[in-house]
């Protein structure tokens, strides 16, 4: 199962794992794209693909999906993200509550309710997606970057206690990715760093079962250490403030 399947990154796991013979279950919002990506993925790998259109705020929703499916989930990547991009104090009530059901409700009770089958069976896997914005605040993200955050912690948590059941939980700490929606929010240049969407979902998928967290790429790999451990907190927070700049 692949949330937020049907474009940018989504898409990229999805083909990914299409490529190495897995039928897809694919949830996103958008009916016309997902149905789109469906199509395309069954003509180009044939495997079967079940696309539903849910908002995955809705996690009620979402339980109903996956409920009425007659066969089991063995992999979620949880791609979906809301991000409201500003300063808080401009950010709605509305949009901050968004960012909360996206990114923090739905991808915690679909790990639960997924993850009892996947214990029943001995085996399964688990991948969220983090962020590199999400290692210290960052300012013009700062719901985004504290959801991503949540996500790694939950990641770390679950590899450990799960992997006795023959889990293999993962936390994909990207940096920025050359998707429709990065590209539409990046008004400058693009950030040193910034992979395809491709390899991001290449790296977290061959990195699942090494380990609790993966960062795609060298230069990223080199941020998350100089920001998370050689420099304090105030400087780090500064650099993600001229980073976040350009965004809008």
């Amino acid at each position: 199962m692949v949330a937020g399947g049907s474009d940018g990154l989504g898409l990229a796991f999805a083909e990914a794992l299409a490529k190495r013979g897995l039928n897809l279950v694919l949830l996103a919002r958008q009916k016309e794209r997902l149905e789109a990506a469906a199509k395309s993925i069954r003509e180009k790998y044939q495997v079967d693909v079940y696309a539903f259109a849910a908002d995955l705020s809705d996690y009620t929703r979402t339980k109903e999906i996956i409920a009425g499916l007659n066969f089991q989930i063995g992999l979620l990547v949880y791609n979906a993200a809301y991000a409201p991009i500003g300063l808080f104090e401009e950010t709605s009530e509305e949009q901050l509550a968004l960012a909360a059901a996206v990114n923090v409700r739905t991808p915690l009770l679909l790990c639960k309710l997924l993850s009892g089958q996947m214990i029943q069976n001995k085996r399964g896997g688990i991948v969220l997606m983090s962020s590199l914005a999400g290692i210290q605040g960052s300012p013009r993200l700062a719901a985004y970057s504290a959801t991503k955050s949540f996500n790694m912690v939950l990641a770390e948590a679950l590899w450990k206690e799960l992997k006795p059941h023959g889990i293999d939980v993962l936390g994909c700490c990207a940096g920025a990715i050359l998707t429709p929606g990065y590209q539409k929010a990046e008004k400058s240049k693009t950030a040193p760093g910034t992979l395809p969407a491709a390899k991001v979902a290449e790296c977290a998928i061959k990195a699942l079962g090494k380990g609790p967290v993966t960062v795609p790429g060298g230069f990223n790999k080199f941020v998350r250490f100089l920001m998370s451990r050689l420099l304090p907190r105030r400087a780090a927070i500064g650099i993600m403030e001229k980073n976040t700049g350009g965004l809008s």
